[in-house]
Parts: structure tokens; C-alpha cells; sequence
């Protein structure tokens, strides 16, 4: 509905123009005419020239709307002969209407005529061109919807890699803290399971969400990590109030904070401290201290390649990573999130 008054609108004024484009050369016989007026008279030519005004304005809306409403067909040709009866019956009814209202003014009929094939002229080529604009842009829509619909697509496998991932991690936790005989620990472990798997459930048809949802997210992880690793394990988290509310790829954090555990050593020499915080450009970094094991694992970085993978998808944008002998971070960024 809003649309349609919207191209109305335009017609409207692109007729206007279109308009006092035509009718130039009346104005400009106005002009020349003037000086030889009675003053009696002079009052009947304008009001003539402004009907003759008028009635143009009518005209080429109605060619307008004719054209950019009506003829729905891309073929050139076609537009052709309705513009051409659509012109000549507007003619017809031009001259009856100035013979009947205004007919001494009616004096020049070969500019008359002129006027009338550029109204037809002007309404079979801005129709057509109007009729081509709204293709193309039909287009770009399809097009852009089928690229989103990609991009989703993409995005949901990529996040659907993760998944069984840490399905097969959290029940190797379990079952170790079975055999231990900890069952205080072991409810504890599987409340913070079942908020984990929530949240990975709930992410499936989600891109983006607010970094407080991600940080939620990752405290409840972080709680899983320090049952399974017997307290040599902790994250402290310094976030900023304003970012909470910028957006980053739902479960960011989860193949990073996995990556800690299955590169480090873990023990009582070597304990654990995760560090997740902002810096002043708006970047969450989540860094680690390195303590690489004896035996390297073979893991052909997956999470780290899928995750680069996600924010270029989503959000156009690159991750960051710095690593020295002691400490590996992993710097992204974070971006106003859209509804």
C-alpha cells in the first residue's frame, strides 16, 4: 500500500515536470503575445494557458501511469501502438475542450501537434525505462535474498561442525566424573551442561548475537572446564558496559576456549588462566598462557579456520592472532548488531 502511493507520488511530480517542460512554448508565446493584448483580454489568455496547462499535466499523467502501472511488458515494441491511440485520444479531446473553453488561443496547431508527439514520446520511454528500473531492482532483491539465504546456509554448517564436537567432549566429562564416584560435582557439571546446550540449541538458526549472550555462554563454560580439569583451571573476564551490546557470531568463544584445553598442558605445574577482555578499539580478546604439550595434537586447526571463515560471512571482518612463546590471544572484532 505504502509503495503504491509512493510511485503515485512520483508520477505525480515527474509529470509536473514533464509538464513544464512541454509547455515551454506557451509560456514563451505568452511572452510575445503580451504586448499586443487588450488589456480586456488579457484575462481570458491566461486563464486559456492555464487550462491548456492543466490539461497537459493530466495528460501525461495519465500517459505516465499508463506506462510505469499498466503496460507490464518489456517488449519495446509493444509499448508502441496503446501510446499512440492513447495520444491521439487525448488530442481529440484537448481541441474539444479548448474550442469549447478557450478556442480564439487555440491558433497554432502545427506547435500543438508538436507538443502532443513529444507526450507521447515522453510516456512510451520513461515508462520503459521506469519499467526496467523496477526490473533491475527486482533482481538485485532476488539476488541479494539468495546470497543471504547462502550465506545462512554456510553459517549453519559451519556452526552444525561444532556441535558434535563438544557433544563427544561433555560426555567424556561425564563419564570420568562418574568413575570418580563425585556426584556433587557431577550435578554441578551437568547443570552447567544443560545451560551449555541450551545456548547451542537455541544457536542454530542464529548469526549474530550480543556479546553479553556470548559471555554468559562463556562463564558457564569456563565453570564445565574448571570441573573437568579438578581447579587447575579459571577465566576472569573484564568486558566493558558498552560493548555488551555489540554483536559477534554466536558461539565464537566455544572453539577458543576448547583450543585451550586440547593445545596445553593442564596439571598442577601447569595451570590455567584465561584472560577475556575488550581493549579501547572495542575487540574482545581471549587470551591464554601457552604451555604446549609434549606431543602435539593433530588437529589441522578446524576450529580456528571455521571461525575465521564465520566472521568474514557475517560480519565482513577479520580475527586477529598474536602469539609469542608464552601467551597465544586471539584478538576479534565486534560490530554494532542489526535486529
Amino acid at each position: 500500500m505504502m509503495n503504491n502511493q509512493k510511485n503515485l507520488s512520483n508520477i505525480l511530480l515527474l509529470s509536473l515536470v514533464c509538464t513544464i517542460f512541454i509547455s515551454y512554448p506557451n509560456m514563451l508565446f505568452l511572452n510575445l503575445d503580451w504586448r499586443y493584448i487588450s488589456a480586456e483580454a488579457r484575462g481570458s489568455y491566461i486563464n486559456g494557458t492555464l487550462i491548456r496547462f492543466l490539461l497537459f499535466w493530466m495528460f501525461i499523467y495519465g500517459s505516465l501511469f499508463m506506462n510505469q502501472q499498466v503496460l507490464n511488458t518489456q517488449s519495446f515494441k509493444s509499448r508502441i501502438l496503446p501510446n499512440i491511440l492513447y495520444t491521439l485520444v487525448v488530442f481529440g479531446i484537448y481541441k474539444g475542450v479548448t474550442v469549447l473553453i478557450c478556442s480564439d488561443f487555440d491558433c497554432r496547431p502545427i506547435i500543438l501537434t508538436f507538443q502532443f508527439i513529444v507526450l507521447g514520446m515522453m510516456g512510451v520511454f520513461l515508462g520503459y525505462t521506469d519499467y526496467l528500473n523496477r526490473i533491475h531492482k527486482k533482481k538485485e532483491e532476488e539476488l541479494k535474498q539468495l546470497k543471504m539465504e547462502s550465506l545462512q546456509s554456510r553459517c549453519t554448517a559451519l556452526t552444525n561442525q561444532i556441535n558434535p564436537h563438544f557433544f563427544f567432549n561433555a560426555l567424556n566429562g561425564i563419564s570420568s566424573l562418574i568413575r570418580k564416584k563425585n556426584d556433587k560435582v557431577a550435578l554441578c557439571y551437568i547443570d552447567h551442561l544443560s545451560d551449555i546446550f541450551r545456548y547451542i540449541l537455541q544457536s542454530e538458526h542464529k548469526g549474530v548475537v550480543t556479546l553479553e549472550e556470548e559471555l554468559d555462554f562463556a562463564r558457564s563454560f569456563s565453570e564445565v572446564m574448571q570441573v573437568r580439569y579438578a581447579g587447575k583451571w579459571d577465566a576472569t573476564f573484564d568486558v566493558s558496559d558498552d560493548c555488551l551490546e555489540l554483536g559477534i557470531p554466536v558461539l565464537a568463544l566455544l572453539p577458543l576456549i576448547e583450543n585451550v584445553g586440547v593445545h596445553n598442558m593442564i596439571d598442577s605445574e601447569h595451570r590455567m588462566h584465561i584472560r577475556i577482555y575488550t581493549n579501547k578499539n572495542k575487540e574482545l580478546i581471549i587470551s591464554n598462557p601457552v604451555f604446549p604439550k609434549q606431543y602435539k595434537q593433530d588437529t589441522h586447526g578446524t576450529g580456528l579456520k571455521n571461525l575465521e571463515k564465520r566472521f568474514l560471512l557475517l560480519m565482513d571482518k577479520k580475527i586477529r592472532i598474536e602469539k609469542t612463546e608464552s601467551e597465544f590471544s586471539v584478538i576479534m572484532p565486534l560490530s554494532v548488531k542489526s535486529e
